[in-house]
């Protein structure tokens, strides 16, 4: 078994035995980590809301992603991630919600942000956590990297 597969194991392990749910926004990765998480059966019971805002209109339209902070920071930003994270979480009232934004390439970076350049965000109730990667590799690999470091992310959390 993969260490991305044991860390999918282990949250859906956890997640059951809470009775915690999850809602899953995602940009660069296109709906990887939600294919990861309902992977396993019985995980109806805690995945609850996936949304693929690929663009900045899905965003801010479906999401309620500030234009403001779209305009201002780019869509690739901690502020976009968390505010991506806290949307979905209250559009699929759930316990937590996790989110994906970044460039996995090979084109759409630039020098402030490379191609890789990556913001995951994980949202309850009281608090939204965020961290930002820099991944290299394919596009595969970095959409590989981003959704395994945003599941390490929610496992810390839940």
């Amino acid at each position: 078994m993969s260490v991305m597969n044991r860390s999918v194991a282990k949250i859906h392990q956890i997640l059951l035995k809470k009775k915690k749910t999850i809602a899953v926004a995602e940009s660069c990765t296109g709906g990887l980590v939600s294919k990861l998480l309902t992977d396993l059966p019985k995980s109806s019971k805690y995945f609850l809301l996936g949304v693929i805002s690929y663009s900045n209109s899905a965003k801010t339209s479906v999401l309620k992603v500030s234009a403001k902070i779209i305009r201002e920071r780019g869509a690739v930003s901690a502020q976009v991630a968390a505010e991506m994270a806290e949307s979905v979480r209250r559009l699929g009232k759930t316990d937590f919600g996790i989110s994906i934004t970044g460039i996995a390439g090979p084109g759409g970076g630039s020098k402030d942000k490379p191609v890789g350049t990556v913001f995951c965000a994980v949202a309850d109730k009281s608090k939204t956590v965020i961290e930002e990667f820099n991944f290299s590799g394919s596009r595969g690999s970095i959409r590989r990297q981003s959704s395994q470091k945003a599941l390490e992310l929610l496992k810390t959390l839940i």
